[in-house]
């Protein structure tokens, strides 16, 4: 139950069976009982796995493979088991799945340890959860497992096929799909051994922050951020991974007075880029300062995720009811990328406000033909009403003011 519990928090699409959440809970506690006792028995066989492709910014797709409601219960019974025998010996610098462990966590020790070394390698592995080798990954498990019927249900989940959408079934021998309950404990696991544990033992005086796979390493000159790039290289290969060599790459941290030039001066890292920001220190001087701000890469999936938001739905919501619907999203993009240098994202939000703006426009015959006249009546609801969207709270409101912002 305490499983299943953890599985409804994380929300989620059905599997191969097409059985929700909701038809799960139908008969929830013959549906427990009967993987209880399945579980306990040994005669548990997990279900093929939907595989879907989700598609991402360089035109390429992800590929995403989706348990069944039941089988990521069992997974999590799992995770619950083994978690304290493994947690305790990841690295402190490995910030995925974890408890007290955040993407922000990663980004502030990623801008503290920039401005202190001046050279980053930005580590891109190529498909990384689905080159996994299991061999090696039981391996790493059995050092740490000796619940004999966990190893036994991760060995099937790990070696179950992916089905297309017409039914194909797809066999695997090695990778841990994306989207499955079990994947981000086994996929840190792996990367702890191959990656975490070597650099620890080998190179201790070079930092780093790891988010899963990606990875940067902080280094003082740029021949000892070559010489451990070509370190990596080899270690991956050892543990049948591959570095992919046209993202990863070696970035100089230009600061203030520092006049090295270099080609490659900001990477990306976890939906932010860092890169040399004009910046006011308390003396109200300008300096260049090498910090980090939403990427633009994020920026365009909010413009994206704006642009569906169909305008013709809202014309019968009232003002209140649209706020209720995309509060959260709204919300949720500031929460994680409104932490470092909060104008680049405001001004990605105040596509929002042109949204609104649209929908009155729609709505309102008086409206209609008045753009500037529709944004003014808009402002003055913000100013009346500041917490009715959450980044009007946050102070992006309507204006009617010229803004110099980017578009796709």
């Amino acid at each position: 139950m305490e499983s299943y519990r953890k599985v409804k928090a994380n929300r989620g699409t059905s599997g191969v069976d097409n059985i929700t959440l909701m038809d799960y809970e139908k008969n929830l506690k013959g549906n427990l009982y009967k993987l209880w006792n399945r579980m306990s028995s040994g005669s548990y066989l997990p279900s093929a796995v939907k595989l879907v492709e989700i598609p991402k910014s360089d035109g390429k797709k992800r590929p995403l493979g989706i348990p069944t409601i039941e089988d990521r219960v069992a997974q999590m019974v799992v995770v619950s088991t083994i978690e304290p025998f493994i947690e305790p010996h990841f690295h402190e610098d490995s910030y995925a799945y974890r408890p007290n462990k955040s993407a922000h966590g990663a980004i502030d020790k990623a801008k503290e340890r920039s401005y202190l070394l001046h050279w980053v390698v930005d580590l891109d592995i190529k498909g990384f959860f689905d080159n996994i080798d299991h061999e090696l990954l039981l391996k790493a498990l059995e050092k740490h497992i000796t619940c004999k019927w966990a190893m036994m249900y991760i060995k099937r989940w790990l070696t179950v096929p992916y089905q297309l959408k017409d039914g194909t079934l797809v066999q695997r021998d090695k990778g841990v799909p994306q989207g499955s309950v079990i994947g981000p404990i086994l996929a840190n696991l792996f990367m702890h051994y191959a990656f975490d544990e070597w650099m620890k033992r080998n190179h201790p005086n070079i930092p780093f922050e790891r988010y899963a796979d990606d990875t940067i390493c902080h280094c003082a000159s740029l021949k000892q951020a070559e010489f451990i790039k070509r370190h990596i290289k080899k270690r991956l290969e050892i543990c049948k991974l591959e570095l992919n060599e046209t993202k990863t790459k070696i970035v100089y941290c230009k600061k203030n007075h520092r006049e090295l030039e270099y080609d490659c001066i900001e990477f990306d890292f976890l939906g932010y880029t860092f890169k040399p920001r004009r910046s006011v220190d308390k003396h109200g001087e300008v300096f260049l300062n090498f910090s980090p701000a939403i990427s633009n890469a994020a920026r365009h999936k909010i413009w994206a995720e704006i642009r569906e938001w169909n305008r013709n739905y809202w014309v019968p919501l009232t003002l209140e009811q649209i706020a209720e619907q995309i509060n959260p999203v709204i919300q949720g993009w500031i929460n994680y990328y409104g932490r470092y240098n909060p104008t680049v994202l405001k001004e990605a939000l105040q596509n929002v406000n042109d949204k609104l703006v649209r929908w009155a426009r729609g709505k309102f015959k008086g409206f209609r033909h008045h753009k500037t006249k529709t944004v003014y009546r808009l402002g003055d609801i913000a100013l009346t009403k500041p917490n009715l969207f959450a980044h009007w709270a946050w102070g992006v409101r309507p204006t009617a003011s010229p803004r110099n912002r980017k578009r796709k």
